[in-house]
């Protein structure tokens, strides 16, 4: 394989990087739904937990696609505190069950992307998809006409992944 370097690129990364810090926290719809800005059903926030909460993906991979998001505005994970870490890590533990039982998906995949280099859509908030997955779920649309078929409305969605937690709740699991 070949390399080509080019050093003057750093310059335009660089700047990059500082123009997207400085517009992470401004239009941030993750800290706005932590904060209750608008109403959860209007946000599809589906659980709050103590240092976090899971909110639905407005643009989903999959029918189901959950985000958990620490309520402060933070894009690192080593900047996390430690509570907060903990507390995303059983909401992810928690999410993962409800979305098993609630939507009888076959398997799911669970990531973070950190930084906008690496496809995080929210750079300075970090958050954990859980994206889930049943078996024969992929078709050729995305491939031939960059169209991703989403069987589910976001409202039925909320509703019925809302109750999922609220159920776990009520079973003192939580």
């Amino acid at each position: 394989m070949d390399q080509m370097w080019s050093p003057w690129r750093s310059q335009y990364i660089l700047s990059a990087s500082q123009a997207q810090k400085n517009a992470d926290k401004e239009e941030c719809f993750l800290c706005s739904a932590s904060q209750r800005i608008v109403p959860d059903h209007e946000t599809y926030t589906v659980a709050r937990f103590q240092e976090c909460f899971a909110i639905l993906n407005r643009y989903p991979y999959n029918a189901g696609h959950l985000m958990i998001a620490p309520n402060e505005h933070c894009g690192d994970l080593h900047a996390l505190p430690a509570v907060v870490y903990q507390d995303m890590m059983n909401a992810v533990r928690i999410a993962e069950r409800v979305l098993t039982q609630t939507l009888r998906c076959h398997g799911m995949n669970i990531g973070i992307n950190l930084g906008q280099s690496a496809g995080a859509g929210v750079p300075g908030h970090l958050h954990i998809h859980l994206v889930p997955r049943w078996n024969g779920d992929a078709n050729f649309m995305p491939v031939i006409a960059d169209i991703r078929m989403i069987s589910s409305a976001m409202e039925d969605m909320y509703e019925q992944i809302r109750k999922g937690f609220q159920q776990y709740r009520e079973q003192g699991k939580v």
